[in-house]
């Protein structure tokens, strides 16, 4: 196994990412969290994360011994992280090593953020972290999870939560969502596109779409939403509107909110929204200052519309996000 951190030195103005895997572990979500945080991105120009692994133990069989984990850091390596991705795996029952648990909760308390994915926010709700705080897990696991954490507020029908300083993945792709929803909000949209494109995977689901999305075979091979899609995206600078969009595809408004519910897990005015404003975040990227042309060029309108838009998305003001992730 590769040595503890994909970089060979931790440079103090890297944001450091630490996962603690522990016995049983699911090898999909480490890979998600080693995609997304631990490569080094040449392509970008610059060093995102530096990224380590850490283990309670000198070997850690992962999930049902398909393979054992070995010279990675010891445990004391989460006390160093600036994001901590906590152990996720499937005996959601069985409790976590209370040595993992108290590194959970040094890290909560001096402030670092806190990432589950799948089952991991079984780890996050055993160690006290999510009480009274909104979470999400797969779907498979909610009822369970509410029996034992009532004081938590499962959302179980959400790809991811953000809340903060702690966050939760449903589960399997959705900790890729996730993921790059993390370097978003780290180094702005530019930067997660270019990594969800060396991924080769969707930019951009929104948290709140839902996690079962039913993908059936097409029955006629131009129902497939992609062409309405691509001819949307050329056009966000236009008032378009979900009739329109339904007149493209050549189907009624309710046939098409029946094809993004199936197909994408969401509604045609809510992808319309997101794009929009994806496209406004790249343009404030790129330089444009002033917010009026932002909004009228990604079609949502007026300044005031963008602003109350970003902060919903995002948290931060048009301004705010510009400070952050503008041209130097």
């Amino acid at each position: 196994m590769a040595k503890e951190s994909s970089h060979q030195a931790h440079a103090t103005d890297v944001h450091r990412v630490v996962v603690i895997v522990d016995e049983n572990s699911n090898p999909f979500e480490l890979g998600c969290a080693t995609e997304v945080f631990g490569l080094r991105r040449p392509e970008i120009g610059r060093e995102l994360y530096d990224f380590r692994l850490c283990s309670p133990e000198p070997r850690t069989a992962m999930r049902d011994g398909f393979f054992t984990l070995t010279g990675v850091a010891g445990l004391e390596a989460a006390d160093t992280a600036d994001t901590l991705i906590v152990p996720n795996r499937p005996d959601v029952e069985m409790p976590r090593r209370p040595s993992v648990l108290d590194a959970v909760r040094r890290a909560h308390a001096r402030g670092a953020r806190l990432i589950g994915f799948c089952s991991g926010a079984f780890t996050l709700a055993e160690a006290g972290v999510l009480d009274g705080r909104r979470a999400t897990a797969h779907w498979q696991w909610a009822d369970a999870f509410r029996a034992r954490f009532p004081s938590v507020h499962l959302e179980s029908d959400v790809l991811f939560v953000d809340d903060g300083d702690i966050l939760t993945a449903a589960g399997s792709a959705a900790a890729l969502d996730l993921g790059l929803h993390v370097v978003r909000r780290d180094y702005g949209a530019e930067v997660a596109n270019s990594v969800s494109r060396r991924l080769v995977f969707a930019a951009h689901r929104n948290g709140g779409q839902r996690q079962f999305v039913e993908r059936p075979m097409p029955v006629q091979p131009d129902e497939s939403l992609a062409p309405v899609l691509a001819w949307a995206q050329e056009r966000l600078d236009t008032p378009l509107t979900v009739p329109d969009l339904a007149a493209r595809a050549a189907v009624s408004p309710a046939t098409l909110y029946r094809r993004f519910r199936a197909q994408l897990g969401t509604t045609p005015l809510m992808w319309l929204t997101a794009e929009r404003l994806a496209l406004a975040c790249r343009l404030i990227e790129r330089g444009e200052n002033r917010f009026e042309v932002v909004a009228r060029r990604s079609g949502l309108g007026t300044a005031a519309n963008l602003r109350t838009l970003m902060r919903r998305e995002t948290g931060i003001t048009p301004s705010m996000y510009r400070r952050r992730f503008g041209p130097g």
